[in-house]
């Protein structure tokens, strides 16, 4: 007759729990699929900063169009030498990145970020 086990029972209800919880967070990070695969060159103005997980998101001044550009996670952006100051309204940056695959839509991910001629590669292993 199998006994009943109390730690492995809670430890298998904290681990349901757990992924359940990440689940909505893995499924809304949607990595690059909704891009060309093409890089773009942006420079404008930062005006709005949400930085966090799953990723950083920023709203850009470009020539007068506003651009949402998608920056790294907290650790992303630290390990290419950024910081939340860095990306303060205000700042002026410079992007280059995947747009999205709509046309009309301005939204980018951003692979490299150049304050002045400083580069920080977010993604280093792409082009």
């Amino acid at each position: 007759m199998a006994r009943f086990n109390s730690a492995r029972f809670r430890a298998l209800g904290a681990a349901t729990l757990l992924a359940a919880a990440t689940a909505g967070t893995a499924l809304a990070h949607h990595g690059w699929s909704w891009t060309t695969g093409g890089n773009i060159d942006l420079t404008g103005t930062v005006k709005e900063a949400d930085l966090g997980n799953p990723h950083g998101v920023l709203k850009v001044d470009v020539d007068g169009e506003t651009w949402t550009v998608e920056v790294g996670q907290p650790w992303r952006n630290e390990r290419a030498g950024l910081s939340d100051a860095d990306y303060a309204p205000g700042n002026e940056l410079r992007f280059i990145g995947e747009p999205s695959d709509k046309e009309d839509e301005r939204l980018m991910k951003a692979e490299r970020v150049f304050i002045g001629d400083e580069e920080h590669a977010l993604y280093p292993d792409r082009d």
